[in-house]
C-alpha cells in the first residue's frame, strides 16, 4: 500500500469527522502493507479533548498488534500532527509519519515544532508532509468556511 493510498483511506476517515460536527481529519496506521487502525476526530461527538483522529488510530493500532511499540508502522493523517498527538507519536516509538495538509497554528512535524525530529528525544521519527495536500487542505477549508456561513456550500 503506497502512502497514496492509505492517504485516501484517512480523506475517507476525515470526511466521516466532518459528518458529526468534527474537524475533518482523519488517520490511518498501515503495518506491513496493511490497514490496521483507522480512525477520525471525534472529540465533538464524544467530548473528549484527547480524542484526536492520531490519538484514536494508536490506541486501535496498539490493540491489533498486542503492544505499545508500533514498530514497522506508518501513520497517515490528513493534517499534520498538533504537538499532543506529536507526543504520543513519539510515544509509540512509531517510525514514520506521512501527512496531508500543513497545520502552521499548531503544527509540530515540522511547522511550528518537530517533535519526530528533535535529537534531545530518546525516539524520533521520519516525516513526510504534503501527500495529497490540496485534498487535505480543502476539505478543512470547506469546513471552516461552512461553519463560518452555512450558505457557502
Amino acid at each position: 500500500m503506497t502512502d497514496e493510498d492509505a492517504m485516501a483511506i484517512a480523506l475517507d476517515e476525515a470526511r466521516a469527522a466532518a459528518a458529526h460536527g468534527d474537524v475533518p481529519v482523519g488517520a490511518v496506521v498501515v503495518h506491513n502493507g496493511e490497514v490496521v487502525a483507522r480512525r477520525h476526530n471525534e472529540r465533538e461527538h464524544r467530548g473528549d479533548p484527547t480524542a484526536h483522529a492520531e490519538v484514536l488510530a494508536l490506541r486501535d493500532a496498539a490493540g491489533a498488534l498486542g503492544g505499545w511499540r508500533l514498530d514497522g508502522a506508518t501513520m497517515v493523517v490528513t493534517l499534520e500532527p498538533c504537538p499532543m498527538c506529536a507526543g504520543a507519536l513519539w510515544a509509540s516509538r512509531i517510525p514514520s509519519v506521512v501527512f496531508g495538509a500543513d497545520d502552521p497554528k499548531a503544527g509540530a512535524c515540522g511547522s511550528l515544532y518537530n517533535l519526530g525530529a528533535d535529537p534531545r528525544l530518546n525516539h524520533e521519527y521520519r516525516v513526510r508532509g504534503g501527500v495529497r495536500r490540496d485534498e487535505c487542505a480543502e476539505l478543512l477549508s470547506g469546513f471552516f468556511a461552512n461553519r463560518r456561513d452555512p450558505s457557502s456550500t
